[in-house]
């Protein structure tokens, strides 16, 4: 039972409060007089950090500062980049408001979360929220006695989740998060042909939209399955490599006649791969310095190529002293030209350790003619010789460009006499496919593949038979000589 007459007045309420209100008003002034601001300001901080304290979420900020230093180095983090990348694949059908860019290909879109936005993931039963903010803040840098100026945006990925799994979170959420980005990654990436500028000196790249891969490349597959195999067991060998105590990187030498698809494997080697192209060309390189420089600003995961090694330039041996450069008023210009010596040391040297999972190719058409210490083992790995067109080759060409089968040996009427008469070197792929393009109609074109397979497999007949004749006749000389030798020495 409740009695009213117990409770006090509305109006005796109302003078409590305000002579409350009072009190307060004239302590307050005192309070900021007696203590001073900054401990005012520690007190009112430790008494929220107190409060705070009893939250059992944690935080991760994850910055980007798009910023580019002097120098022109780009400063990244790359932890932030694959964050990005891995949300990419986690947006909500109720996301509200999202970023949209396109690859420069204009191929796929991709959808990234916009400001604000929240996004939730669940790894091992841990429940954990993304959230992407952005802003920008003005910086000053004094220089030369000025103040310079500028305007820095960043971005940031908030990570928060319960503090008790911060450890889970960190050693093994994280690296879930790169690996699945990295993926991800791989398969949105834009290939690059990077070429040295002797104008910029730096590296300039257009896209690398080569249609070549192994598919299409007019070799046996047995051959084919081999270097597919090697490339595919590089890469997954980071941790072996480190373990032996090698640099995470492999030698290929491409070797063969002129038209025999060296450059097209090594287009599909990357398009394999997903793999930069950097074209070296040794003649636009001053000297050792200069190779060491260019190779430091080559990126991960990426093939250095350099075509016709055998005579893109002339390479100075040990036993062959490099001759310095001289300027134009006859003084020394305290550079050495590039050298044999300096390039195996980038390749193979401790240069060479400056970066993870590198593809050297070197091409020519004359592996005789290549200096030894090129060849040795350790420095390119595998040798691969691309010679002219054989039969399985023919078939895939056939594939290509006039949509035949390449599963049978007997797909068309002719093809029992195309196998009879390329065998051996008679025709390379880039001959055939020269053959194979010139109409669209199967019979056509493979009628006329037929004839100049038996020109080519004429002319060689008659060579053969005229050396045959040359030898002979060569030989028999050497009887005559041989016969006459004892008479001479009668007369004589």
């Amino acid at each position: 039972m409740v009695f009213f007459g117990d409770l006090p007045s509305p109006a005796s309420i109302f003078s409590t409060y305000a002579s409350l209100a009072g009190t307060v008003m004239m302590i307050k002034p005192m309070i900021h007089t007696i203590i001073p601001q900054p401990v005012h300001n520690f007190v009112v901080s430790y008494i929220k950090s107190l409060v705070g304290s009893r939250s059992s979420t944690l935080t991760l900020v994850i910055m980007d500062m798009n910023k580019t230093e002097r120098n022109g180095m780009s400063r990244q983090n790359e932890l932030y980049y694959a964050a990005q990348a891995y949300l990419s694949s986690k947006i909500s059908p109720d996301a509200s408001k999202l970023k949209m860019t396109r690859d420069p290909n204009n191929k796929n879109v991709n959808l990234y979360p916009s400001e604000g936005e929240v996004i939730s993931d669940v790894y091992k039963g841990i429940e954990l929220k993304w959230r992407y903010l952005a802003g920008s803040k003005k910086t000053s840098t004094v220089m030369d006695g000025g103040v310079d100026d500028e305007t820095v945006n960043w971005e940031c990925f908030e990570l928060s989740f319960d503090k008790k799994h911060k450890d889970l979170v960190v050693k093994s959420y994280v690296p879930y998060v790169e690996k699945k980005a990295e993926v991800i990654k791989n398969k949105r990436r834009i290939i690059k042909m990077h070429s040295y500028s002797t104008y910029s000196l730096r590296w300039e790249s257009v896209n690398f939209e080569h249609p070549s891969t192994f598919d299409t490349m007019a070799m046996t597959h047995k051959l084919k399955r081999s270097v597919m195999e090697d490339l595919d067991r590089f890469i997954k060998r980071k941790d072996y490599y480190k373990k032996v105590g090698k640099a995470w990187k492999r030698g290929y030498l491409l070797y063969g006649p002129p038209g025999t698809g060296k450059s097209s494997l090594v287009a599909a080697m990357a398009n394999h791969l997903k793999f930069d192209i950097y074209d070296l060309q040794l003649a636009s390189v001053k000297g050792d310095a200069s190779l060491r420089n260019l190779l430091l600003a080559t990126k991960n995961s990426s093939i250095l190529l350099v075509e016709d090694i055998d005579c893109s330039v002339d390479l100075p041996t040990r036993l062959q002293p490099a001759t310095p450069t001289y300027g134009p008023y006859g003084a020394s210009e305290g550079s050495t030209p590039l050298t044999l010596s300096g390039l195996l040391n980038c390749i193979d040297g401790l240069w060479s350790s400056c970066g993870d999972e590198r593809i050297v190719i070197f091409t020519t058409n004359n592996k005789e003619k290549l200096d030894p210490a090129l060849l040795r083992p350790g420095r390119m790995d595998m040798h691969i010789y691309l010679g002219h067109c054989s039969f399985e080759g023919f078939k895939t060409l056939a594939s290509n460009y006039l949509g035949l089968s390449q599963d049978n040996d007997d797909t068309h009427r002719l093809y029992p006499d195309i196998k009879r008469l390329i065998d051996g070197e008679v025709l390379t792929p880039a001959q055939v496919a020269e053959e194979l393009m010139k109409n669209e109609d199967a019979d056509v074109a493979l009628e006329g593949l037929v004839k100049v397979l038996k020109r080519k497999r004429s002319e060689s007949e008659k060579c053969d038979d005229e050396s045959k004749k040359m030898k002979i006749l060569e030989e028999g000389e050497e009887d005559n000589l041989t016969s006459r030798r004892p008479e001479q020495s009668r007369v004589e």
